[in-house]
């Protein structure tokens, strides 16, 4: 992941929509911040259209001008002018912008050949840290806990298997000494709710209450056993083509190991 050499407080994203693609006038733009004395440490080309910047800004003055002087350009419209959020790091590092397809909860969503656009974003989510609940929505053998562990190897993170059909199906019905510190939990939906026991469920309900980040796999099918009420901070959905359902139905409920991850 890059890092750039600067304070957080003093970074700002910059990201504009061009009206009139004239010759220059990138040029334009960056002349126009340069003469003001901001530093510009990336530029990226977001879709067809659209340009981000990540510029160094310590002048509040400084940053007003610029912003005044950027509403009178006809060939832009400023879509962000703001420190920089998560989604607009990715969309820096990957000339891609994140849209969320659903509001309530939070959906965004991934073809399997951008795994690694996925991987940034669910690893710098993990890095963030905090009380959270992530659902990951996905047919078999989609990517769906590749996903989720790389981006806990990309976070430094360990990750603790509560249930799981990898190597071999797994359900924990207790934590070991250490295990609640520093760790993301991984959950399968459909494992925990078609083997797991009356103590795996209990761990579930205390790890769901736990302040870190806990990763769900099949959150429909958890949800729709209704044992534990899950309040998602938001949910991923994976697919191979853009145009592929995802159908809990057709999921199988009884599985050997392998067929679900």
């Amino acid at each position: 992941m890059k890092r750039w050499p600067t304070r957080i407080e003093s970074l700002l994203y910059l990201e504009y929509d061009i009206q009139q693609n004239k010759p220059g006038l990138l040029g334009a733009v960056t002349t126009l911040i340069g003469m003001l004395d901001l530093n510009i440490l990336a530029v990226t080309s977001i879709g067809q259209t659209r340009r981000g910047l990540l510029l160094e800004a310590h002048s509040d003055t400084k940053i007003r001008t610029l912003q005044e002087a950027l509403l009178q350009v006809a060939a832009i419209k400023v879509t962000a002018f703001r420190r920089p959020t998560l989604l607009d790091r990715i969309a820096l590092r990957h000339g891609k912008r994140l849209d969320m397809a659903e509001l309530n909860p939070p959906t965004y969503r991934f073809v399997r050949e951008e795994l690694g656009v996925l991987v940034d974003f669910l690893g710098d989510t993990l890095l963030e840290g905090g009380n959270r609940i992530i659902g990951i929505r996905g047919m078999p053998r989609v990517g769906k806990t590749e996903a989720a562990i790389a981006a806990c190897v990309y976070a430094n993170k360990r990750w603790i298997l509560l249930s799981s059909t990898i190597i071999r199906q797994t359900i924990r019905t207790e934590l070991l000494l250490g295990e609640s510190t520093n760790s993301i939990f991984l959950i399968d939906g459909i494992t925990s709710t078609t083997r797991g026991n009356d103590a795996h469920w209990s761990l579930l309900k205390n790890v769901l209450e736990m302040p870190t980040v806990k990763i769900i796999e099949h959150p429909d099918v958890l949800l729709r056993d209704g044992r534990l009420k899950i309040d998602f901070d938001f949910i991923i959905e994976i697919r191979h083509h853009e145009d592929d359902d995802i159908r809990c139905e057709d999921i199988a409920m009884s599985f050997s190991a392998f067929d679900l991850s």
